[in-house]
């Protein structure tokens, strides 16, 4: 398992329920493992004693060194791993936590039970887009292959339309433009799969499982888990300067990870109203249901995007009591829930651009292989170090800006229109090479997903797939917008 740490509409999980009501069963066991990815989170919190080594770099990020998986992130994972785990063992099954690099993990697991002469019959993952992503499966298949075992790649059914129901059978194909792409697939009512039943029960786990090798070990907590995850970062983040929390300050993105808490934050904003009015809430950046906020859970495959869609079928159509006696129960599509589905399609989108784009999704010439800007570097000027620095700390002297980045550090949010805001604000005000900003954003973000971010902040760079190449926010302009809303006296 990586990002589909669900086990309602999870396609293997699906068939695997599938099997185990069968009278006859291909295999007799099941295995879910998942892999805390040492390139990609740090993984020396886990190992046995403080004397011992990791073999394994840090995970650092290439142009700012920051860590790649912050606290909040950290956090949230945890949490969803760990919900995926009792979820799994509620079907009558289980999930082993690993660390490591997948393809050596699974080849030792392979190995060991070899050497108990118990026969492996597969071995399943889920396809995902990013180069890191792709090196885990043809490292995976490697090691499957190498000990004569099957190796299935099943298609990732977390988004909103279907790999199978594309308009484009090559991803080569798929527009520039993401409204040329939104017109293909519309009705976006009408586009999305039905989801896959929650299965009842599941094979059992195999009765002697290999274990974690060394120099790590795996806790059996949550908590400790959690501890190992951010044992290696410092509170302050290497930033000398670190923002604080003010007094009795709450924070806008207050949830945990897991299944279980997705479904309850979609149940919640059904039967509050918020789906109905996310249109004309959605640009908002104070408190906890301007948006829906389903982002961290999406990311992580704890929820789908199809299951979000089914949620709201079923009140526009009032198929279920969830949200009876709220405006637009039973009305059909209103503009609010059109505009949920809206931007679970920009998901979609971004996703498939990093399957056409590759590892251009990380370059700073960015999608467009634009070379003509003349991006200022931290690593070859003090002053942009000291710049960057300051942007980091939120201390620019734009308080809208400021206000945005420390509300990052502190909590691992911040709104889709202040992101817009912070990302023009680096690339097209200061100039600084871009992918500071993505870099420190997945570390920081509690909802950071690989395709959404590095290509929201390639749109605002100017090196996307945006076809106003001259895009620009006005962070003065949009404090003063933002205090008239306010209904202020000042600005």
């Amino acid at each position: 398992m990586r990002r589909d740490l669900r086990v309602a509409d999870n396609p293997i999980l699906h068939e695997i329920s599938k099997i185990t009501q069968q009278s006859q069963h291909p295999f007799t066991h099941f295995l879910p493992v998942y892999i805390f990815a040492a390139q990609q989170i740090e993984v020396s919190g886990f190992l046995s004693s403080d004397s011992d080594r990791s073999p394994f770099p840090e995970a650092r990020s290439q142009a700012g060194g920051f860590w790649r998986c912050g606290p909040h992130r950290a956090k949230f994972l945890a949490e969803s791993v760990w919900d995926a785990k009792k979820g799994l063992e509620k079907a009558g099954n289980g999930l082993a936590i690993r660390v490591g690099m997948a393809g050596q993990v699974i080849q030792d697991m392979l190995e060991a039970f070899k050497r108990a002469d118990t026969e492996v019959a597969g071995v399943w993952m889920t396809e995902e887009e990013g180069v890191e992503e792709k090196r885990e499966e043809r490292d995976v298949r490697k090691a499957a292959e190498g000990a004569q075992t099957e190796f299935k790649l099943w298609v990732d059914e977390k988004y909103f339309v279907d790999d199978r129901d594309q308009p484009f059978d090559n991803p080569r194909k798929l527009p520039d433009v993401f409204t040329t792409y939104r017109k293909q697939v519309e009705p976006l009512r009408e586009v999305s799969r039905r989801t896959l039943e929650l299965p009842k029960i599941l094979l059992p786990l195999p009765e002697t499982i290999p274990p974690q090798p060394a120099p790590f070990s795996i806790p059996s907590t949550l908590e400790d888990i959690l501890a190992c995850l951010k044992k290696p970062m410092e509170p302050s983040l290497g930033l000398s300067n670190a923002p604080k929390l003010p007094a009795n300050a709450q924070s806008a993105h207050p949830f945990h990870g897991g299944e279980s808490p997705g479904h309850k934050r979609i149940e919640h904003l059904i039967t509050s109203g918020n789906m109905t009015t996310y249109k004309d809430t959605r640009n908002g950046m104070l408190g906890l249901d301007f948006s829906t906020k389903l982002s961290a859970w999406l990311a992580l495959g704890c929820v789908t995007a199809r299951q979000v869609h089914e949620y709201l079928l079923d009140f526009e159509e009032a198929k279920i009591p969830l949200g009876k006696g709220v405006h637009g129960y039973g009305k059909g599509e209103n503009k609010g829930t059109a505009a949920v589905r809206f931007e679970l399609l920009w998901r979609d989108y971004f996703r498939l651009a990093t399957r056409k784009f590759g590892p251009r999704l990380f370059r700073i010439e960015g999608f467009k292989n634009d070379s003509n800007y003349s991006w200022k570097y931290p690593q070859k000027d003090k002053e942009v170090q000291h710049t960057v620095q300051r942007f980091l700390e939120g201390t620019t002297g734009n308080g809208f800006i400021d206000a945005s980045m420390r509300e990052l550090f502190l909590t691992g949010y911040t709104s889709n229109r202040l992101r817009q805001n912070v990302a023009s604000f680096l690339a097209k005000h200061l100039g600084i090479d871009w992918r500071i900003g993505a870099e420190w954003y997945e570390s920081m973000l509690a909802d950071y997903d690989l395709s959404s971010n590095w290509g929201n902040w390639q749109y605002n760079a100017g090196v996307g797939n945006d076809p106003r190449e001259a895009r620009v926010f006005n962070p003065v302009k949009q404090v003063c917008l933002s205090l008239i809303g306010l209904k202020s006296r000042f600005c």
